[in-house]
């Protein structure tokens, strides 16, 4: 890639239960992110943290959906409106936005920032369907429902900050799922988003699963986002996760996972996001360094 890559941080844990992913953009840098990607000839430059509210300081019922429940919305609108503002700014700038969450809302932000008047396909791994909506989240919580507010679903096609109208629901491809609600997995079951679970990487392999997974987010599009939750890893090999779900996808698989998204989609990648990365939980920062790691083989990092 020619483009100098912009690191943009974006410590948010609004979207989720559980505290301590705001502290997983530290962590990544920590673990060597720009040494990873100087390593592979990749210059970057950082650009700092996106401001986050504390959860201490917010109710989080103060702006409630007219039908439903999405805890801190006014405050994960702000985030996502700034992190759309850095998002498009480094891409007016010549450079490349590489976002460090948080959890998996600021999603919202990035690709609004990143999609402007460009068509865009989607490749999202993650161990979660993140298709809720306020109207069927058993939680609240806004990370799992990044992706609908993304595609405009139910309440979300009101909603202009979160709605991203040049991302078709044929060009979003899921990888690594095993863990949805019942209404979730309903609402993909009737969308157009390409669902490919932990049993058909069992049955046909990663290798496959990410081609055809590239091949449909690149698919008459000028370009694609590429947003890696952490969490689509089996806890053995990343314990340090927003939500861990058990079954995942191996440390070799997610390698091969990142070659291939260079290879096949690296000229036409706008944007790129780690997220859920949670020090609290992890084993000597072990997350966030195979996070670099995965970071690093996505810019072109090989064997050999």
């Amino acid at each position: 890639m020619e483009q100098t890559v912009r690191v943009l941080g974006v410590p948010m844990d609004l979207g989720a239960d559980r505290r301590g992913v705001d502290m997983g953009p530290s962590a990544i840098r920590y673990a060597g992110l720009a040494d990873q990607l100087e390593g592979v000839g990749q210059p970057c430059v950082d650009g700092g943290d996106i401001a986050v509210p504390r959860p201490e300081k917010r109710d989080p019922d103060t702006e409630p959906f007219d039908v439903g429940y999405a805890k801190y919305f006014r405050e994960t609108r702000e985030v996502c409106e700034d992190v759309s503002t850095a998002v498009s700014g480094t891409i007016a700038d010549g450079e490349f936005p590489l976002v460090l969450g948080g959890d998996h809302s600021i999603a919202i932000g990035t690709v609004a920032g990143a999609t402007d008047d460009q068509r865009t396909g989607i490749v999202w791994f993650d161990a979660h369907g993140d298709f809720n909506t306020p109207e069927t989240t058993p939680s609240g919580n806004v990370h799992g429902m990044s992706l609908a507010a993304i595609l405009g679903n139910g309440p979300f096609a009101d909603v202009p900050w979160a709605h991203s109208p040049r991302v078709p629901a044929e060009n979003v491809a899921m990888v690594g799922i095993r863990d949805l609600d019942d209404r979730e997995a309903e609402m993909l079951g009737d969308s157009n988003v390409t669902v490919y679970t932990m049993t058909d990487i069992d049955e046909r392999g990663i290798t496959d699963i990410v081609r055809e997974a590239l091949d449909v987010a690149t698919d008459g599009v000028e370009q694609v986002h590429v947003s890696l939750d952490m969490d689509c890893l089996d806890p053995d090999e990343a314990p340090g996760v927003g939500t861990p779900v058990r079954g995942g996808i191996s440390y070799r698989e997610a390698h091969a996972a990142m070659e291939l998204v260079h290879e096949r989609a690296g000229p036409r990648m706008s944007s790129f996001e780690l997220v859920e990365v949670n020090p609290i939980l992890d084993q000597h920062n072990r997350t966030a360094e195979l996070g670099c790691e995965l970071v690093a083989s996505a810019f072109g990092k090989r064997v050999m």
